[in-house]
């Protein structure tokens, strides 16, 4: 029981995006909250990679595909405990805030909710591969679990017209093999096959790989392609960059070659 006037610690809910995986790639925000917390809460695999931070707390493993159990689970347990809903990469990217947010609106919630933000697949699997993102670019996730895929199809033609580098994310899985087949199709459809693109697998964790490769060259490297892995494709000002005389990555040019001379 708590002393005469102490309070009980109130609760509170934080969304915490821990990036890739990797500990060098959590932000510091993000580990204050999660050691802040008395209960973590999250995918299985997120829990996995920050084991080291949750030694001595309440940990509700959970898995692919509950995602709407998971988030009124943390809702009603942040009445009246802090707990921190972990999320890969950035929770607002493709992760767990929107969820939270719904359900901690439609249920007429107050617990003081707060968003932590992490390092997204996009910009982490582009400091690997060099520069391929310097100005505007689009993400468009090929799973149709959620989204029709005429609409997926939709989005990505509109990107590539506008002229923007593109990050695919979920690009192929055991039971949507053939989507990432026919996203390149209509990439192609548009841009030339000497395109940049790469594949990054396991950015910043176990198992990194990298793939630097044209556009025209995507069948070569398909069965490699999987939920883990973040597809790179440029635009058409996107080239190849060297490092001395070695190819080194993939640069897209900002426009300064436009007004400077270096």
């Amino acid at each position: 029981m708590p002393s005469h006037g102490e309070k009980k610690s109130p609760g509170k809910l934080y969304i915490v995006g821990i990036g890739p995986g990797s500990q060098g790639q959590i932000t510091g925000d993000a580990t204050k909250a999660i050691r802040d917390s008395e209960v973590i809460i999250g995918n299985a695999a997120y829990l996995d990679q920050i084991a080291g931070l949750t030694s001595g707390k309440r940990v509700i493993r959970s898995s692919m595909g509950h995602e709407v159990e998971r988030a009124r689970e943390a809702v009603g347990l942040a009445s009246r405990s802090r707990v921190a809903m972990v999320s890969g990469g950035d929770p607002g990217v493709y992760g767990m805030a929107g969820i939270v947010l719904e359900v901690v609106d439609n249920m007429g919630s107050s617990i003081p909710v707060e968003v932590i933000p992490g390092v997204t697949a996009a910009t982490a699997a582009a400091a690997l591969v060099g520069s391929p993102l310097s100005g505007d670019f689009a993400v468009v996730s090929l799973s149709d679990l959620l989204t029709p895929w005429e609409v997926i199809e939709h989005r990505l033609r509109a990107v590539v017209r506008a002229g923007m580098p593109l990050v695919l994310y979920n690009p192929r899985s055991r039971t949507r093999s053939a989507n990432f087949g026919r996203a390149m199709k209509i990439v192609l459809d548009i841009l030339p096959d000497s395109t940049p693109m790469a594949l990054v697998r396991h950015a910043y964790r176990e198992g990194e790989q990298v793939i630097t490769l044209t556009a025209g060259e995507w069948e070569t490297v398909e069965e490699q392609v999987d939920m883990h892995t973040v597809v790179i494709i440029g635009s058409e000002e996107t080239r190849f960059w060297r490092n001395g005389n070695e190819t080194r990555g993939i640069i897209t040019p900002r426009g300064y070659h436009r007004k400077y001379v270096y």
